[in-house]
């Protein structure tokens, strides 16, 4: 065992798409993550809300979906119907040599396996497939701005994370699957004020405050909080963009 346990997103399931950019944020990354596979199925490890899979399936592709949280299926099943089904990335219900694509769309960091996770996934692409990861921390511009530095203390909690470029590249090595490609993908623009922002730091939206420790959250997380609604005109909105890291690798 190479990780820590992973984590399940029910706490958040009904919130996850608004905070994530929902449907519309699908399509693009969909797009993004089409040309990087190969022809045929994609199982998609980590479906969350589906909002991925429905869009590669608009793109003409037969698509599965496996999710450890009953909550974020629910809202799967509601766009892919029974193509989903509630499993551990690091034991998924697939035969050997029976899909020709698994991806993972920023879900890796909520694995806690990601050698077991990425073995997994080899283990069920046919030779000559893809696996591909959508991981790490986003590329944020402008990355200067008021709200970025506010909350610059939290980067140790946020950056503390398994899904990292050598780690999925030393997984990969490991499963015999051969680097593929690398690129940043899906520019996505938001726009969130400091007190929106401030409010779902409070709520433990994000999965790395999930287990941040009393004193920890006293120390370093409520003074974040403080400077951010302390920001001038904390109800306006600051705009910017994120676009993750996408890595494909073949079997």
């Amino acid at each position: 065992m190479h990780g820590r346990s992973s984590r399940s997103f029910d706490r958040i399931a009904d919130r996850y798409d608004d905070r994530r950019g929902g449907a519309e944020r699908g399509v693009v990354l969909a797009a993004d993550i089409e040309p990087w596979l190969s022809p045929g199925s994609v199982l998609e490890v980590g479906v969350g809300t589906g909002v991925v899979s429905v869009a590669l399936r608009a793109l003409g592709r037969t698509v599965f979906g496996v999710d450890l949280s009953g909550g974020m299926l629910r809202h799967a099943r509601q766009r892919l119907g029974p193509s989903v089904a509630q499993a551990d990335a690091t034991a998924l219900p697939f035969a050997d040599a029976s899909v020709d694509n698994a991806v993972f769309v920023t879900a890796l960091h909520a694995i806690g396996d990601v050698y077991g996770a990425i073995e997994e996934a080899a283990r069920v692409v046919r030779p000559g497939g893809r696996v591909v990861a959508v991981h790490g921390i986003p590329r944020r511009t402008p990355d200067d701005d008021d709200m970025n530095a506010a909350v610059a203390p939290l980067a140790p909690l946020r950056d503390d994370r398994p899904d990292t470029a050598p780690t999925l590249d030393a997984a990969a090595a490991a499963a015999d699957l051969r680097p593929a490609g690398v690129a940043w993908v899906a520019s996505t623009g938001f726009a969130e004020s400091p007190n929106e922002f401030a409010t779902t730091i409070e709520e433990r939206q994000w999965s790395y405050l999930w287990n941040v420790d009393d004193a920890t959250w006293r120390r370093v997380v409520l003074p974040a909080v403080e400077r951010l609604r302390a920001l001038p005109d904390p109800d306006r909105p600051r705009t910017y963009r994120l676009s993750p890291r996408l890595v494909a690798y073949q079997a």
